[in-house]
């Protein structure tokens, strides 16, 4: 695992704070994507969620999010492309088994009832900062946290140069963190 990956979790298990401590879950929770693929549109989903989630609405300076899915479960639903989409010049899952977030700040979104999350995605050993909105619904012993943000794939070094590949990626995430 690369080394800013453990020091990111590191730093979001040992941090603490009054935000009630959550772990997410597959059950219940979704990480999907959409990309055109020669004009039409591709989905897809990983499970295999791990880390941490300290979250308190009433003091949400204090939140904090690091959450990794596992690359090897990417499914389209096509066992071929699945395969394909493993190998190094998409997710490389050999070398690069996790994707991993890991949050700077969160606020209160102006205006709404959710909230804005700025954080850090590493794929293929490349972070970005990215910035989206969010919701956090209580659930029975958590919370659901809604969301969804834009990446372009070549920024990561995901899919090559294909031509018949779109360059900008919809995320839509669907997490359920249980009280620790």
């Amino acid at each position: 695992m690369h080394k800013l990956t453990i020091l990111f979790l590191c730093v979001g298990l040992c941090s603490t704070t009054n935000a009630q401590k959550l772990l997410p879950v597959d059950e219940g929770s979704s990480v999907k994507f959409s990309i055109k693929n020669f004009g039409f549109s591709t989905s897809g989903n990983f499970t295999g969620l791990k880390g941490n989630i300290q979250f308190d609405a009433g003091n949400i300076t204090a939140a904090n999010f690091v959450v990794s899915v596992d690359t090897r479960t990417i499914n389209t639903g096509n066992n071929a492309r699945d395969n394909h989409l493993r190998k190094d010049d998409y997710f490389d899952v050999a070398k690069f088994p996790l994707i991993l977030f890991t949050s700077v700040s969160v606020s209160k979104d102006a205006g709404s009832t959710g909230y804005m999350i700025t954080g850090h995605i590493t794929i293929k050993d490349v972070t970005k900062q990215i910035t989206f909105p969010f919701t956090a619904i209580a659930q029975n012993n958590g919370y659901l946290f809604i969301g969804s943000f834009s990446l372009n794939r070549r920024d990561f070094g995901v899919g090559g140069n294909s031509m018949v590949l779109a360059d900008n990626l919809q995320v839509s995430l669907n997490i359920l963190a249980k009280k620790n």
